[in-house]
């Protein structure tokens, strides 16, 4: 079982990934290089982000079709503004239009509804206590967000856009990195820090057992994964 992934961002996930898929399917060991796949393998490269995601798409299936060892092609982006059935419309009318075809492998889109920040946001364990948020500085940027769109009550995925923010991707960065903030604690694309470990990825697997309405672009990579590891042998 071979897999081969192509990341979005630039910085976070391609530490984030990494980290997940060792505690979510251990028996899989990272290569350097595409041409170094033998038997239970994973390589993992980045698009360096969005649009030039696509300028590696052609590449990308030009090497697994080389290699002929890969059963996956697993392709992670963010939705962003789009809906996630228009980021999958939008990768298979790219895949036509340059009649680009994976000769044995399997295409696997995993699109993050809005971005990777939705997910995170996700640990419930994340929001400070109430004397927590009253101490710290930043402490009515977490309020006014909190009394806005309530997060550890209500899908992350589905939070909309809080006014002065261009974007929802740049919304729910800020929101996360105001609940670090508020535990004395630190998240940056750069520095995920406590996103990395396992207690952290064991909550948000908690919070879509917990609540099967949440967070469905998270529990699609966690099923995912969950098929292959029933693939591997015991």
């Amino acid at each position: 079982m071979n897999l081969y992934f192509l990341v979005e961002g630039m910085q976070s996930e391609r530490k984030v990934y990494p980290a997940w898929l060792s505690h979510l399917l251990p028996e899989l060991t990272r290569v350097p290089s595409y041409d170094e796949v033998n038997e239970n393998n994973y390589y993992l490269i980045s698009g360096e982000g969005y649009p030039s995601l696509y300028d590696f798409i052609p590449p990308s299936i030009e090497e697994i079709n080389l290699s002929g060892k890969y059963n996956y092609f697993v392709l992670c982006l963010d939705a962003e503004e789009n809906t996630v059935a228009e980021r999958h419309a939008e990768i298979y009318d790219f895949l036509h239009q340059e009649k680009l075809e994976l000769k044995n492998a399997e295409l696997v889109l995993i699109v993050q509804n809005r971005c990777l920040e939705s997910w995170l946001m996700g640990n419930r364990n994340i929001y400070a206590t109430h004397s927590q948020k009253l101490i710290h500085p930043k402490n009515q940027f977490l309020l006014d967000y909190t009394k806005y769109y309530d997060v550890s009550v209500n899908c992350p995925e589905i939070m909309g856009k809080y006014p002065d923010f261009n974007t929802h991707a740049q919304f729910h960065g800020a929101y996360l990195k105001v609940l670090f903030e508020a535990k004395n604690t630190t998240y940056s694309k750069t520095r995920p820090g406590d996103v990395l470990k396992p207690f952290y990825l064991e909550q948000l697997l908690k919070r879509i057992e917990d609540k099967p309405g949440q967070l469905t672009t998270f529990r699609h990579f966690s099923e995912f994964c969950n098929i292959i590891k029933s693939k591997l042998p015991n």
